[in-house]
């Protein structure tokens, strides 16, 4: 029998084909929560409660954690080699203290951080902190963040101290320890301080603290009966460098005050 001629026919061998499973799932990896983190205890981090008076940590000690202040009023101290004490910050809740540690190389503490009312605090180790910066953009921008916040507060304070008088300055640390800036805010009690603090504070002494507070008191500035009550008018001292009762001339503060 004779063969046709042409293409040959191709012939394909099938074996077994190879079983399909479902398709993969990748599982996304779950969002870093900044505010969770700095809200609860864990790996490099504890939650620590302080009474007045207790200390974040001492002048001197070694720098090896950051303090995250989630509830209270707390306030930052040097003391000199000749034992003099001043107050050169407060801090409320949302601040960070103590990020010298984060230094590249690891010394001890510049200042003492007291609390001034009950306080809880997340401490969170130095080698925790740095991983979790490196790990986490959103932290390290919340971080960062804080950090410019304090630079402007420091220029701001140096400012302050260069080119107003006393009776300024005094009126804007009031307002500083108020937390004025605070939507719907009128009037607050800032934390228990005393009046050579604050002459401390702004570079004065106490016996110019005590005139001014009397003056902002009978100017209806502030209420004080063992605790401060800020209000809000004081700003006007702040933004318009003149208290009510001032002459024609429109007298400026600095004239009453001095340095």
């Amino acid at each position: 029998m004779a063969m046709r001629s042409g293409t040959p026919l191709a012939v394909t061998l099938q074996g077994p084909q190879p079983e399909v499973g479902p398709p993969m799932v990748e599982f996304e990896k779950p969002r870093f929560d900044a505010a969770a983190f700095l809200a609860s205890a864990g790996l490099g981090r504890r939650i620590i409660q302080l009474a007045p008076g207790d200390a974040f940590f001492t002048q001197g000690d070694p720098a090896d954690s950051v303090f995250y202040l989630q509830k209270g009023r707390a306030k930052v101290t040097v003391v000199s080699a000749t034992g003099k004490e001043a107050t050169i910050a407060f801090l409320s809740a949302g601040d960070f203290v103590g990020e010298e540690s984060l230094a590249a190389i690891t010394g001890v503490r510049l200042a003492t951080a007291t609390a001034v009312t009950a306080c809880t605090t997340l401490k969170i180790s130095r080698q925790e902190m740095i991983h979790v910066m490196h790990e986490q953009h959103s932290f390290s921008d919340l971080f960062l963040k804080f950090m410019l916040q304090r630079s402007m507060r420091i220029q701001a304070d140096l400012v302050d101290q260069l080119f107003n008088s006393s009776e300024k300055r005094l009126a804007r640390i009031l307002l500083l320890m108020a937390e004025f800036g605070n939507p719907g805010d009128q009037e607050q009690y800032i934390p228990k301080i005393s009046q050579e603090a604050l002459a401390e504070m702004i570079g004065t002494t106490r016996s110019r603290v005590s005139f001014f507070m009397n003056r902002f008191r009978k100017l209806g500035f502030i209420e004080y009966n063992g605790r401060i009550r800020v209000h809000k008018s004081l700003l006007s001292v702040v933004l318009h460098d003149q208290l009510p009762g001032d002459n024609a001339e429109g007298a400026s503060i600095y004239k009453h005050s001095g340095t």
